[in-house]
Order: C-alpha cells, then sequence, then structure tokens
C-alpha cells in the first residue's frame, strides 16, 4: 500500500474510534498534504509525501521545545502524541552500514574523483535515502569517502 492510502486508513480508522488526538494529527497531515498539491498542480509521489511529514515533524518538535519552555506539559504532551503519530508514517531509519554502501555505489556511478564531485554525490545521495537518513549524515559520509579518494 502507498503511504497516502496509509494515512486515508489511518484517518478512517482514527475516525472510526473516535480517537481525537489521532484524528487531530491526521487531519493536519492530510490538509499539509493536500495545499502541497494544490501548490505543485499534481498527485505527489513518495518523496515528497515523506518530505511533507519531516517538515510536520519537525514543526512539532520546535513547537515542543516552545512549550516546554513555556511550562505547558498539557500542550507540550499533545505535541509529542502527534510526533508519534507522524514517525509511524516515515520509513525505517538507514543504519550506517547501509549509507555507506548507497554512497559507495552512488560514487561508482558518477565516476566521483575528488571533493569537486561532492555535488554530484550528494544530489543522488539525499535522493535515495530520502527520509531514511539525515542530510549532515550523508555529508559526513560522502566528506569522509570523497577525500579519501
Amino acid at each position: 500500500m502507498i503511504l497516502g492510502q496509509e494515512i486515508d486508513e489511518a484517518y478512517k480508522t482514527a475516525l472510526k474510534e473516535q480517537d481525537k488526538i489521532k484524528l487531530s494529527a491526521l487531519r493536519m497531515l492530510r490538509s499539509a498534504l493536500k495545499n502541497k498539491e494544490v501548490e505543485k498542480r499534481r498527485k505527489l509521489d513518495e518523496s515528497e509525501i515523506i518530505s511533507v511529514i519531516k517538515g510536520l515533524i519537525r514543526q512539532g518538535k520546535e513547537s515542543l521545545e516552545q512549550f516546554e519552555k513555556g511550562s505547558r506539559p498539557d500542550l507540550a504532551e499533545k505535541e509529542k502524541a502527534e510526533i508519534l503519530i507522524y514517525s509511524a508514517f516515515m520509513p525505517a531509519e538507514a543504519s550506517f552500514e547501509e549509507i555507506e554502501a548507497c554512497i559507495n555505489e552512488i560514487i561508482l556511478e558518477v565516476q566521483a574523483s575528488g571533493m569537486k564531485d561532492m555535488g554530484k554525490v550528494m544530489k543522488s545521495a539525499t535522493a535515495r535515502l530520502a527520509g531514511r537518513a539525515e542530510g549532515q549524515t550523508i555529508q559526513a559520509i560522502v566528506k569522509q569517502k570523497l577525500s579519501s579518494v
């Protein structure tokens, strides 16, 4: 099942179960996805959906931090719950070895010969590992690999 359908099914389930927090979070997610579709004027693909979810998670973490600073434990708990709901739709994180293997493949494919090819490698790596690895982690490994080539 593709990610968009998974989100719709989870929404329907939350609606039937009358799970208010989950329903609220999924409404927010569906709304963000719909806004992105309107902006792009087409259906979103998996990587774009993941990008929207990442944005909501990042936004939730920032809000969580502000609520904790502002001594609002009730709102902080709600944000934590929403972040968990959004995280359930994210693909599994890639291990260090998987990231490294993917980057090695990309270096061979683009025939990278040093740091001057970092842009080519990063572009391919971030596309392949979208949602599965942080950009900073990818960048660190690419730098390490290309400096030793």
